[in-house]
């Protein structure tokens, strides 16, 4: 979810370009000219060396820095998840990228508006710092490398007049290039940086740098300069809200990856909780979130061994989800772990102290636990037809659901049996035991573990749905990735699957295959006995009420007219990929609702007089008109013969 984290280098407190040059201190870092691949992994380091030196700023602090900044990643050209370009994070936020990223605002008409903070747009200062256009710091990591340095130079020569050799002098300018607006985050901040270099760092990026920086442990920052940069200060510390059987702490996170509210007091319902992993480590995903520049947070982060950080207070809103609607209603949890490697990182204290948590957080808010109220990100809607192929496929395929649900107390219970047309069933393959091939790629795997696309079996919480009743049948292929070409086994091909917990209505049943109404087509999937599934009863079937189609939505705003005059209307179209055909059902996640928005610069709550059904679609939920449906209570199919 997060940028990739790499290595650093350190260097000796006060030592300039030329005596490490001069020196030898270069070779001693990796850029010895003897060996012409050693020299190219040392280039980026020779940038950062070059930087400070040209812009007079020590070499310790500008390393540290590009350190907290992106691992000394150089991010190919491309943004981090947090709008960042190149070694140094230089921000250039637009509107389409917080409209797809974790704030999911497509559709807000506030959307310019957020992206024009400053915060999101150091790349533009930098441009006018170095004279280097926008491109070549977006794209040549060394312009990126000077600009960076240009523009921590400016704070410090803004801060105290001059570019002092001492690093404990840079305090303030640090602080400031963090770009927050609280003067806690700020320091949190600065700290982190000085933390590196006091203990040095070192490090080999996923694109061969090798970099080092020694320890400087007397280095002593000089934190009062903070108070010379007006910051907001916190008018009382932040407090956890965590069971007390879990180990929580409470460090800030990005101010513009959220909006700060009073859910559920103002009328904004909390009903889902979302399950999330990094594609990152702990200790990175933390301070990646805490970034003041992200427009992405989180509720909580939980790592591997079941240590929680709070990141943002359960009555506001983070950006975590991709799609406004969801943050809107939801809490956020973040795992430490990677999709592609997910048994490997979601260990059993994690999964417990989850556990623990997200029964906390039912109990306060009035949750259902089930799986249409405990969903995965890769569960949630894409608020709007472009951004639906793009949604993120976390935490995959090896977050184990039944497992997981068992801790909370509501696991799917009940014997197989054959289900019957017109029953709804609950898929339920045994974790332990469902072994599914698919194929895992470079681009799926952040480790770098994966050098080319390869086959893998693993146990998985998804059955592959198929176009017929036999294992020679195409995959499905679901309408917003393939069009009318069949699906995949890639690994983040989220389309052909339906994953363990989720319900659907049974269109057909032959031998030992069951076919179930998913995204607009009957798929099938195997399943023997009965033995991937359990009949559930008492839920709400969705089905059209009239003779044509009923269109559906990642979204759930009010019309424009029903906005008070003075606040801009959110606006909502139908997924333009999907619908319900007359003759299908699908079962409701959750009963319908009043749509709703909200706009934090007054606190004000819209509250529109239509209501929307939530309902598993295929993979992914989406939303339908309670006007446009009919709903009926599943029963067993001798009851009523079927729906």
């Amino acid at each position: 979810m997060h940028k990739s984290r790499g290595a650093a280098v350190l260097l000796p407190v006060g030592v300039t370009v030329g005596a490490l040059v001069a020196g030898g201190l270069l070779a001693m870092s990796g850029a010895a000219q003897a060996d012409p691949a050693s020299a190219a992994s040392g280039k980026r380091q020779e940038a950062l060396l070059a930087a400070a030196d040209e812009y007079h700023v020590p070499p310790a602090v500008l390393l540290a820095l590009s350190h907290q900044e992106s691992a000394w990643d150089g991010h190919s050209g491309l943004p981090s998840t947090d709008g960042g370009y190149g070694p140094m994070n230089l921000t250039e936020v637009t509107p389409a990228m917080l409209a797809g990223g974790g704030a999911g605002a497509a559709g807000r008409a506030d959307v310019e508006t957020l992206a024009a903070d400053p915060a999101f747009h150091t790349l533009r200062r930098a441009a006018e710092l170095t004279g280097l256009s926008a491109r070549d710091l977006r794209e040549d990591e060394a312009a990126n490398i000077r600009g960076g340095a240009a523009l921590l130079a400016s704070y410090e020569r803004e801060l105290v007049g001059a570019t002092p050799t001492d690093p404990g002098e840079w305090y303030g300018a640090v602080a400031r290039y963090s770009q927050a607006k609280q003067e806690k985050a700020a320091a949190s901040f600065a700290d982190r940086v000085f933390r590196t270099m006091r203990g040095g760092a070192s490090a080999t990026t996923q694109d061969g740098q090798r970099l080092r920086l020694a320890a400087g442990p007397s280095i002593t920052p000089d934190r009062q300069q903070i108070d010379a940069l007006h910051l907001k200060k916190a008018s009382t510390a932040a407090a956890t809200e965590c069971p007390t059987t879990v180990d929580c702490t409470f460090v800030a996170g990005s101010p513009v990856g959220g909006q700060v509210a009073n859910r559920p007091t103002n009328g904004i319902r909390i009903d889902t909780i979302v399950i999330h992993d990094l594609e990152s480590t702990y200790d990175a995903g933390v301070a990646g979130l805490a970034n003041p520049t992200n427009p992405a947070s989180t509720h909580y982060v939980m790592s591997s061994s079941g240590a929680v950080t709070q990141m943002v207070s359960t009555k506001d809103i983070a950006f975590h989800a991709g799609n406004y609607s969801t943050n809107l209603h939801s809490i956020g949890i973040e795992h430490e772990g990677f999709a592609a490697h997910g048994a490997a990182w979601y260990t059993e204290s994690q999964y417990q102290a989850t556990a623990d948590l997200v029964r906390y957080l039912a109990e306060r808010f009035g949750i259902p636990l089930d799986r249409q109220h405990v969903i995965g990100h890769d569960n949630v809607a894409g608020p709007n037809s472009a951004l639906v192929a793009g949604m993120h496929w976390d935490p995959g395929y090896a977050w184990d659901w039944n497992h997981f649900m068992s801790l909370l107390g509501a696991p799917v219970s009940g014997l197989p049996e054959v289900p019957q047309p017109g029953e709804v069933v609950a898929i339920t393959p045994s974790f332990t035991d469902n072994v599914q091939t698919f194929q895992v790629c470079p681009s799926d795997d952040p480790t770098g573990q994966t050098p080319t696309c390869t086959e893998r079996q693993q146990q998985a919480n998804f059955v592959h749905l198929r176009t017929a009743p036999d294992e020679t049948a195409p995959l499905f292929g679901d309408q917003a990735i393939h069009g009318t070409a069949a699906g995949t086994n890639r690994v983040n091909d989220w389309g052909s699957t339906a994953q363990a917990g989720q319900q659907f209505v049974v269109a057909e049943v032959r031998g030992d295959w069951t076919a179930v109404w998913f995204s607009g087509a009957k798929v099938w999937f195997h399943n023997p006995g009965g033995t991937n599934t359990r009949i559930r009863y008492g839920v709400k079937i969705i089905k059209p009420a009239g003779s044509a189609p009923v269109a559906l939505y990642g979204s759930s705003y009010p019309d424009k007219a029903e906005y008070p005059a003075g606040l801009g209307a959110s606006a909502q179209a139908p997924l333009s990929m999907y619908s319900i055909p007359v003759g299908q059902a699908y079962v409701a996640t959750q009963d319908a609702s009043a749509t709703d928005d909200y706009f934090p610069s007054s606190g004000a709550v819209v509250i529109g007089g239509k209501r929307m059904y939530t309902v598993q679609y295929n993979h992914r939920v989406a939303l339908v008109y309670a006007n446009g449906v009919t709903a009926t209570t599943a029963t067993h199919h001798w009851e009523n013969g079927g729906v």
